[in-house]
């Protein structure tokens, strides 16, 4: 199947915008390219562009309609020598898997592309489609919450992955040790690939999957949302009842300037709350106070 590539050319300060725009309007995969035509460096989680002009990458559906984001990215970003191609589907699978490499996260998780086989021994695996977006862990948002679930993630508990992408949180959450998930997206492609992810490892029985207005309430020992903080503000009070009092909430898609009002959204209903920053972005954390 064919992509869009949008590509255009924004100063490092308006990256992080752009970002979200980009999250936001749906894309399949995004990297960032030096704009003055130094070497292409792809910035590992934790590391921001150095370059003071930054060419922007982003592949989308091939029917996707891309003329409102333009306009949204010229006006908002100042984005300059916005252009779209279209790549048959040899060309962008071809992009992605060469940016996808094989690498551990945290102490105990290991992610892969699907064709790869297990691990290294006493790691996690976690084996992944190529193609989506922000669910291969390469942005920080999605690198944030897997440096959290790697962290505390504890045998026989629960997850609900919010916004889930690739599915990729709820993976690594069961391949940690939780005992059931569910993984909920507003967007088709997105729990078509989370479903083709839990084929892909073997967790059919443990991870369920569907819409919003489809997917049954549980309530879960962790709840994490890696979307944006507008969205995450809205669904304050929808999230907490879905926590057990004692578990976690964690939240992420937050751009620095914007972490104080999505936690004061959050105060209300958790405690306890810690912060941790990549390139500008931020994941909160916090625990569910008691009912």
């Amino acid at each position: 199947m064919s992509r869009q590539r949008l590509t255009f050319r924004a100063t490092a300060a308006n990256v992080p915008r752009a970002e979200a725009l980009l999250e936001l309007a749906g894309a399949e995969s995004l990297s960032l390219h030096d704009a003055a035509d130094d070497p292409v460096l792809e910035p590992e989680p934790g590391t921001a562009p150095l370059w003071p002009d930054v060419e922007l990458r982003a592949l989308f559906p091939e029917r996707a309609d891309l003329s409102a984001l333009r306009a949204l990215l010229a006006s908002s970003c100042a984005a300059a020598d916005i252009a779209v191609s279209v790549l048959d589907d040899e060309d962008w699978r071809a992009g992605v898997e060469q940016r996808f490499a094989a690498r551990p996260i945290g102490s105990r998780l290991w992610l892969a592309p699907a064709k790869h086989a297990a691990g290294p021994p006493g790691r996690a695996a976690v084996r992944l489609h190529l193609g989506l977006a922000f669910g291969t862990g390469e942005h920080p948002t999605t690198a944030l919450c897997l440096d959290w679930l790697d962290a505390h993630m504890t045998a026989g508990e629960t997850v609900l992955d919010y916004g889930c992408g690739s599915g990729i949180l709820a993976l690594a959450a069961l391949a940690l040790g939780a005992r059931a998930a569910w993984a909920t997206d507003n967007d088709p492609q997105a729990l078509l690939a989370t479903r083709a992810n839990t084929v892909l490892n073997g967790v059919t029985d443990r991870l369920e999957v569907g819409a919003p207005e489809d997917l049954r309430a549980p309530v879960v020992d962790v709840l994490v949302a890696n979307i944006l903080a507008r969205p995450l503000i809205e669904l304050a009070s929808t999230f907490a009842p879905r926590v057990r009092p004692g578990g976690h909430v964690v939240l992420a898609g937050i751009l620095e300037r914007q972490a104080g009002e999505v936690s004061a959204a959050y105060t209300p209903y958790f405690a306890g709350f810690e912060r941790a920053e990549v390139d500008g972005w931020v994941r909160l954390a916090a625990v569910r106070k008691p009912s």
